[in-house]
């Protein structure tokens, strides 16, 4: 099958639709299909292997984050392009992102398929005040996923349809295979893990609250906060601290390697998570798991079965859950244990087969919607 994979987002910048779209890919070509990413890139040299650049992007405000989407007009290049390609699927995520998705919908003649990712307990400003202009671009998909319920529920709020829920996929293997542990961190300390991009909605400073009052019961205890961007702001507030350690831009393949030197994972984001991607790589690394008792947290985690959730903004829920992990080897285990047959669900090699069987159901209806419409003109003439 020959399939676009579409992303309104900087190429050149990690971010998880970016991963999903890539880790999707990758497994479809493992299958055998034709694969080809659009998507814009602030380093079109750099990105030239991976996607075929279209545009450049600025960053803008989004759902408590910054987007950085691209507002070049390509209109001839993507109507060349979709031709020459004669793509059966084309897939867009983020599809109501300005501008690149519309371009692509605009010029479309394939399947078209959008996949939402994002989540906003407020509402979204952008479909909100966009919408008599981009409601045309939502009626040229034909198929509609979103990858939770709490993705669905915002979408929904200003466009009205059937979603079909598909979660996000993680590459299972690649955390769940034995990594050596960092030797920085192998040591008698009880090292807790923060894997997130340093934006308020994530919450590190209510883990590094939370922290303190742990250090305050068990002095042997580190924490370790991983992510993409710079750190700085929270360094400075916590000041000098060899229990506290920061690691901006980690590349992907030692990610893993983190996690297997960690003892614990903590995820207090505050709210706006459609899923909780972090907490399922977590999970799949045998990590048991701290996490906010937030929707997108909760659709994957099931408090004391599978991990332990506190309310939002309680830093001293958070070192009490943490601290129960630390004097219960037992817990530990078993919600480890628990943790990884969960996360297990959302590889990508299950996530990708509910995709392409989505893609050939929406491919038959189109199929027999046409060889209704020839019967018809058939029985017109005659």
């Amino acid at each position: 099958m020959r399939i676009a994979l579409v992303s309104p987002y900087d190429w050149s910048v990690p971010s998880g639709v970016n991963r999903h779209i890539g880790q999707l890919g990758a497994q479809f070509r493992e299958w055998g299909h034709e694969i080809t990413i659009l998507a814009p890139a602030s380093d079109p040299e750099g990105a030239e292997g991976d996607c075929i650049v279209m545009g450049r992007p600025r960053a803008v405000p989004a759902s408590g984050s910054m987007a950085r989407i691209s507002f070049t007009w390509k209109g001839r290049a993507i109507e060349s392009l979709l031709g020459e390609g004669a793509f059966e699927v084309v897939h867009l995520h983020e599809p109501l992102m300005p501008l690149l998705p519309y371009q692509v919908l605009r010029h479309s003649q394939a399947v078209n398929v959008g996949t939402f990712h994002a989540a906003k307990e407020g509402g979204n400003r952008l479909y909100g005040y966009s919408r008599p202009l981009i409601r045309r671009w939502f009626r040229q998909l034909e198929g509609k996923i979103a990858v939770s319920p709490a993705a669905a529920r915002l979408v929904g709020r200003y466009f009205p349809g059937y979603f079909n829920l598909i979660p996000n996929g993680i590459d299972f293997r690649h955390f769940a295979a034995e990594h050596e542990p960092l030797p920085e961190f192998d040591d008698d300390c009880f090292n807790l893990l923060f894997v997130g991009r340093p934006e308020k909605r994530k919450g590190l400073k209510y883990a590094l609250r939370a922290f303190r009052r742990i250090r305050e019961a068990e002095p042997r205890s580190r924490l370790i906060v991983v992510g993409a961007g710079s750190f700085r702001r929270y360094e400075r507030i916590v000041g000098p601290d060899e229990n506290v350690v920061f690691r901006s831009n980690v590349p992907y393949g030692e990610l893993p390697r983190y996690h297997h030197s960690a003892h614990a994972f903590c995820s207090p984001a505050t709210g706006n998570e459609s899923q909780g991607i972090a907490l399922l790589e977590a999970m799949a690394a045998r990590l048991p798991v701290v996490a906010s008792n937030i929707e997108g947290f909760a659709g994957v985690i099931t408090n004391e079965v599978d991990g332990l959730l506190t309310p939002p903004k309680d830093d001293a829920a958070i070192a009490d859950a943490v601290l129960r992990l630390r004097y219960d080897r037992d817990l530990r285990e078993a919600l480890a244990e628990q943790g990884q047959a969960q996360a297990s669900h959302y590889s990508w090699e299950n996530v990708a087969r509910r995709v392409m069987a989505y893609y050939e159901r929406l491919l038959y209806e189109r199929g027999q919607v046409a060889e209704a419409q020839a019967t018809q003109e058939e029985l017109t003439r005659a």
